[in-house]
């Protein structure tokens, strides 16, 4: 499975590891933009596997994606900071405080992912996308889209049929478990997002300081809950120290980067859509790599999250043209 949001556009679902967002012109769309962003999707869909594959627990796996990860982030931090001056301590503060909700996120979706597979965790991720608004509306009285309020009860619906309220097939020992902790993995993400787009929103020139700031604060988190439940492992196998590099630079790195630029060559509509690609992606990829098989009801569950999202994210007609990204 996690960077700074702006806009006031509905998270999609690949954003669950990635930045920020800015205007573009209506209706124009790069055909680069679309490879660039496709090629980010793809990307991210391979962390569930990418977590698999590294097979360690969800506190080792949280805290090296972080600290692997911060030695790219940090240097880039350090450079954006000589270009646009440093951000003022109060913002600082909120960005670390973020990253604890991100590494909160990345401990409930790990767990998810060993739990229920990579595939049902990344669909069931995208609770997000009705989490970040009620969290809106909860801490600054933002209106809720009354969309947002009907397609509730049915991506809860979709959610418990991909956790296997109704029969669970070949993807993890404890599917229902590692459906409620990939809910709870969403709405720890959708806070992150909430705390900052803030910092996002003032500073629009740091694309990059915050996402570091808050990946410090997730390694911190990640590394606290490590040691009070036995310890951060560090004798690791070079097999699995491989993945959770390729973790590190896939999830926070990469898939930002290319995310990002793609995202700001096509309106808001186009890349939500395009951007569920990655969830379709993470089941199909479940299945082929790691052997994965969803019963009937689970792929009718994932199907069912994808459209009702799909239909959420949608813009409206009034909607100006807008981009979105990851971390």
């Amino acid at each position: 499975m996690t960077p700074p949001r702006s806009s006031s556009a509905l998270p999609t679902p690949a954003q669950h590891d990635a930045p920020a967002v800015r205007a573009t012109a209506p209706g124009a769309t790069d055909p680069r933009a679309v490879g660039s962003l496709l090629a980010g999707a793809a990307v991210l869909a391979w962390t569930g596997i990418l977590v698999a594959l590294a097979g360690t627990d969800p506190a080792s796996t949280s805290f090296w994606r972080c600290v692997l990860a911060l030695l790219v982030l940090g240097p880039w931090a350090l450079a954006e900071s000589r270009r646009h001056g440093v951000i003022p301590p109060r913002a600082v503060g909120w960005a670390l405080v973020s990253g604890v909700l991100l590494g909160a996120d990345f401990l409930f979706w790990t767990r998810s992912v060993l739990d229920a597979g990579a595939g049902i965790a990344n669909v069931v991720l995208n609770v997000q996308v009705i989490a970040l608004p009620l969290i809106a509306w909860l801490a600054g009285g933002d209106r809720v889209p009354r969309r947002l309020l009907l397609a509730a009860p049915v991506l809860l619906g979709g959610i418990a049929l991909a956790g296997g309220l109704l029969g669970a097939g070949a993807g993890g020992p404890e599917p229902v478990r590692g459906a409620v902790l990939g809910t709870l993995a969403g709405i720890a993400y959708a806070g992150f997002l909430h705390l900052n787009r803030q910092t996002s929103r003032r500073y629009p020139r740091h694309l990059v300081t915050p996402v570091c700031l808050a990946t410090v604060g997730a390694a911190l988190t990640s590394g606290v809950v490590g040691v009070a439940g036995g310890g951060i492992a560090v004798a690791l196998p070079a097999q699995t120290w491989a993945w959770l590099i390729v973790l590190a630079l896939a999830g926070q790195v990469v898939s930002w980067v290319l995310i990002g630029r793609g995202t700001a060559g096509m309106a808001a509509g186009t890349g939500a859509a395009l951007l569920l690609v990655h969830p379709v992606l993470s089941v199909l990829l479940g299945m082929l790599v790691l052997g994965e098989r969803p019963t009937g009801w689970q792929a009718a569950g994932c199907a069912l999250v994808v459209v009702t999202v799909a239909w959420v994210a949608r813009p409206r007609a009034d909607q100006s043209s807008m981009r979105s990204a990851p971390v």
